[in-house]
């Protein structure tokens, strides 16, 4: 039997779950999880809930019908996926592949089920040792500041023709024009070598060092036009000492920044994370 993920937001008012709910139960499907939440700051109401067809005969499409309609009278926006369905994800690294090799690992195991349309990186594939790239188209897209506007148009072109629904920065060291970042809304999904807001420009864990930080991080958040403001989906931290030196911090900034964007991936695919405004609602599992 085929899972099912609904996630909405809407103005919060008495009746909500109770319409889903009854539509679902009347469709012959039977709620499996349910998370929500209501932020009190704005008035809007989250929910995410899985479910299957306990009857048989059990139309999604009828369900359809009827949260079209429940959706019309709450103000819903909201989507709707078969769980069995892999989102498509296109992959964009530049030299820096440990955040790439973990996501390529994790997707060949099974643990990130997504459909990998493409790698692309402004390097080229040699400076890339890594098994995998062998199983998933590969394009080398080198960028410039005259070529910028080209290149990105390139891109954007095989974001469309793959029908790519998410696209990833495991460390693609190039800035996104503001252009492509509005295209991108709520589909991009960078990784940052700082617990943000952080120290900024070049050799950021030198930076970290000569403060005497005592903890480093990483953040994992959604690509806008504005550089490193995006709305957070996931954050980690480690505590570090005076006998750690930048090699050291290097080393461990790796390993948090592998770990936060595979949560964060994570979270994207399983329909787990809500954009509200500037920030998002992210619902643990």
């Amino acid at each position: 039997m085929a899972d099912f993920i609904l996630t909405f937001s809407c103005p919060n008012r008495p009746g909500i779950v109770a319409a889903v709910a009854t539509s679902l139960v009347s469709s012959g499907y039977n709620i499996l999880e349910a998370q929500q939440f209501d932020d009190a700051e704005t008035g809007h109401f989250f929910m995410r809930v899985l479910f299957n067809p306990v009857l048989e005969g059990a139309d999604i499409e009828e369900f359809r019908e009827k949260l079209a309609e429940i959706g019309e009278r709450f103000e819903m926006e909201m989507t709707l996926r078969d769980r069995s369905e892999k989102p498509k994800v296109m992959l964009l690294v530049s030299k820096f592949d440990h955040c790439l090799a973990d996501l390529l690992y994790r997707w060949r195991i099974g643990e990130l089920p997504m459909e990998i349309t493409a790698i692309v990186s402004n390097h080229p594939r040699e400076a890339l040792q890594l098994p995998e790239l062998d199983e998933v188209p590969f394009h080398h897209l080198p960028v410039t500041a005259a070529t910028k506007p080209e290149q990105e148009a390139k891109l954007w072109n095989r974001i469309e023709e793959t029908e790519t629904e998410f696209v990833v920065l495991a460390r693609y060291m190039q800035v996104l024009s503001d252009e492509l970042s509005s295209k991108l809304a709520g589909r991009c999904i960078n990784i940052h070598h700082s617990f943000l807001p952080g120290f900024k420009g070049a050799k950021p864990y030198h930076q970290a060092h000569e403060r005497g930080v005592k903890l480093i991080g990483a953040t994992a958040h959604f690509v806008t036009p504005d550089l490193d403001e995006g709305p957070i989906i996931e954050q980690d931290v480690e505590r570090i000492s005076h006998r750690h030196t930048p090699a050291d911090l290097i080393a461990k900034g790796r390993d948090i920044e592998r770990r936060v964007l595979a949560r964060a991936l994570h979270y994207v695919l399983d329909d787990r994370v809500i954009i509200s405004g500037r920030k998002t609602v992210v619902f643990y599992d």
